[in-house]
C-alpha cells in the first residue's frame, strides 16, 4: 500500500512524493495527475503519522487512516490544520533540527509564524517556482535592475518574504538592486519612497530592463508620490516586469483594485498589464500560485485548492465563498500537507476554450476572514508608512 513497509526506516521522503514533486510540467488537467497525487497524499499522510507524535495523535482523534485514502474525496476530507496553529506551536516531522532551515512570516513586530524546512521541501518548492516562471516567460539571461519593495536583508534576517525576494532575483542576473525598506541598523527598516523614485528615473534613462518585486502597497504609494510631485510618467525599458508578493493587509482601507493597479503601472511606468504578475503564497504553504496572462491564480499540479465552508470546513463547489485551503504532498518537515488559511476565497473551473490559459482550476482572494491583532509581513511593513 505504501512506498515503504512499516518495518523499514523512512527515507528522506516517500518515493511517490519525491516522484510527484519532480514532475516538470506545472499545469496539466487534474484528471491527468489525480492518481499519482492521491498516492503521494496517502504516503505523506503515513509519513507524518510515523514521524510526528503530535500528528499521529491528531490523526487518531480525527479518524484518519492513511491506508484508506483511495480517492480525491478522501484526500479533500483530510482534516486541515489552520495556519495560525504554527504561530504558537513547533510541530516537526523530522527529528534532526540541525538539518532544518527556519523562516518566519512576520516582520519586526507582531506575532511570528515560524516554519521549518528540510532540504527536500525547500528545494522542491523553489524548483516549482522556477518551472512556473519559466513557462510564464520571466526567466532571462539578460541582466535587470531590481526595485525590491520589501525588507533589505541583513545577516540573521529570517523573514520569509525577504528570502523569497532574494530568490526571485535569480530569474534574471542582477545589474543593480534597490530595497525600498532600507535597513538602518539598530533603528530597523525605513521606507525610502523618494530614493525609489529617483532610482526608477535613473533606470528609465537606460536600456536595462527593470523588475519590480515585493509588496504591492509600497509600489502604490511610490506611484502616488510621483503623482503628488507632478513627476512625468516614466517609460521603463522593454522587457520590464512587475511581480507582486504579499498583500495590502495593513493598508486595506487604501487598497485599490487589481485592475486599477495594473492601469497605474501602465500609465506611470510604461509596463504593459500582461507583464504584471501577482503571486499568492505563505511561509506555511510554499507552493507557488502565480497569475496567468488573464490575471488568474491557477492551481499547479503539485497541489489542490479547496474552498471550505466556514462552519463545517467541508469542501464547497465552484463559485461559493469560504475559507481558502490547500492540500499538497510536497512538505516532509512539518505536517502541513492539509492546511486552511485565514483568507476568504472562491474557486472556478478552468476555461478550457482559452488555449493560453492553464487547464487547471483557479481562485480569487476575497479578503481576510475576521479581524485579528496578529500582524503579517505586510502589516508590519505597512506600519512604516504611517
Amino acid at each position: 500500500m505504501f512506498s515503504q513497509s512499516d518495518s523499514e526506516p523512512l527515507s528522506p521522503a516517500p518515493e511517490s512524493v519525491a516522484a510527484f514533486c519532480q514532475r516538470r510540467e506545472p499545469y496539466l488537467p487534474n484528471a491527468q495527475t489525480d492518481q499519482p497525487f492521491i498516492q503521494a497524499m496517502r504516503d505523506i499522510t503515513h509519513w507524518h503519522q510515523q514521524q510526528s507524535p503530535w500528528y499521529r495523535r491528531f490523526a487518531e482523534l480525527n479518524g484518519v487512516e492513511a491506508a484508506e485514502i483511495q480517492t480525491m474525496d478522501d484526500v479533500l476530507a483530510l482534516p486541515p490544520i489552520h495556519a495560525n496553529f504554527f504561530k504558537r506551536n513547533q510541530v516537526l516531522s523530522l527529528p534532526d533540527q540541525g538539518q532544518l532551515k527556519t523562516l518566519t512570516s512576520s516582520g519586526t513586530t507582531g506575532q511570528k509564524s515560524q516554519m521549518f524546512f528540510d532540504e527536500f521541501t525547500l528545494g522542491h518548492a523553489r524548483d516549482m517556482v522556477l518551472r512556473i516562471m519559466e513557462q510564464r516567460g520571466v526567466m532571462s539571461d539578460q541582466p535587470a535592475h531590481y526595485l525590491v519593495n520589501a525588507y533589505e536583508p541583513y545577516e540573521g534576517l529570517k523573514v520569509g518574504t525577504s528570502n523569497t525576494n532574494q530568490f526571485l532575483m535569480q530569474f534574471a542576473p542582477v545589474a543593480e538592486q534597490f530595497w525600498a525598506l532600507r535597513y538602518l541598523g539598530a533603528e530597523g527598516h525605513q521606507f525610502d519612497g523618494f530614493g525609489a523614485i529617483n532610482k526608477l528615473k535613473q533606470w528609465a534613462q537606460g536600456d536595462t530592463p527593470v523588475r519590480i518585486i515585493g509588496f504591492p502597497a509600497f509600489l502604490h504609494f511610490i506611484l502616488q508620490r510621483m503623482a503628488s510631485m507632478n513627476e512625468a510618467p516614466l517609460r521603463l525599458p522593454e522587457g520590464s516586469w512587475v511581480m507582486f508578493g504579499g498583500g495590502w493587509k495593513g493598508h486595506a482601507d487604501q487598497a485599490i483594485s487589481r485592475e486599477d493597479m495594473r492601469a497605474q503601472i501602465a500609465h506611470w511606468l510604461g509596463i504593459p498589464e500582461t507583464s504584471v504578475i501577482e503571486s499568492f503564497g505563505s511561509v506555511e504553504h510554499s507552493i507557488p500560485y502565480v497569475t496567468s496572462r488573464q490575471h488568474r491564480l491557477h492551481q499547479p499540479i503539485w497541489s489542490r485548492v479547496v474552498i471550505r465552508d466556514v462552519k463545517t470546513l467541508q469542501p464547497l463547489p465552484p463559485g461559493e465563498p469560504g475559507f481558502l485551503s490547500f492540500v499538497s504532498p510536497y512538505i516532509t518537515s512539518v505536517p502541513a500537507h492539509s492546511i486552511v488559511m485565514g483568507d476568504m476565497a472562491v474557486w472556478h473551473q478552468p476555461d478550457l476554450a482559452d488555449a493560453e490559459e492553464p487547464p487547471t482550476p483557479w481562485f480569487e482572494i476575497l479578503g481576510r476572514a475576521g479581524v485579528s491583532a496578529n500582524k503579517s509581513c505586510a502589516v508590519a511593513a505597512a506600519e512604516m508608512l504611517k
